[in-house]
């Protein structure tokens, strides 16, 4: 292999091992406007996109462990990558897809483990991380608070008799 895709390999090797993640969406048909606007919107949800070649990255694949991608890299390819939330990165390129009927989801991992497209979208539909950590802190916070509302309210109770008592006596 020549020097300039053993550097391409290792650049997508050292990608793949930093993040947790990675999405393969094909970009057929995206003007290079479209697709730094997408790059701009991945940027914010913390990931990045890079266009591959198909061969190389599946020796960088094989090389960091992951299953055979033989098949499966075909097309116009690009991989999104990044250290943040996947449902953050599935959910900006469902939106732009939406909105301009391109790129396609294709396929991803997660630490390891393949996610199909179906997969990938109902990430997409999740709510945030931080969402997520909210709810469960409420829900958490929610027999507490009841807990202590019926602790209060006898001593309530009482305190209001004894009050009623106090009035009548006068």
């Amino acid at each position: 292999m020549r020097a300039e895709k053993q550097i391409l390999t290792q650049e997508y090797l050292a990608r793949l091992n930093a993040s947790p993640y990675f999405i393969v969406v094909n970009y057929a048909g995206l003007k290079v406007g479209h697709l730094t606007e997408l790059r701009h919107r991945l940027a914010q949800a913390g990931a990045e996109l890079h266009i591959i070649k198909n061969t190389l990255f599946r020796l960088a694949a094989r090389e960091a462990g992951l299953a055979d991608l033989d098949g499966t890299l075909a097309g116009q390819l690009a991989v999104v990558t990044g250290q943040k939330d996947i449902s953050l990165a599935a959910k900006a390129i469902k939106t732009f897809g939406a909105e301009f009927d391109k790129p396609k989801l294709h396929f991803g991992y997660l630490h390891h483990q393949r996610l199909d497209r179906a997969d990938l979208l109902a990430l997409a539909d999740l709510p945030s991380l931080e969402v997520l950590r909210g709810k469960l802190l409420g829900l958490l916070q929610t027999p507490a608070t009841q807990l202590v509302a019926l602790l209060n309210t006898p001593a309530t109770q009482l305190a209001r008799v004894l009050q009623a008592r106090v009035d009548q006596g006068d």
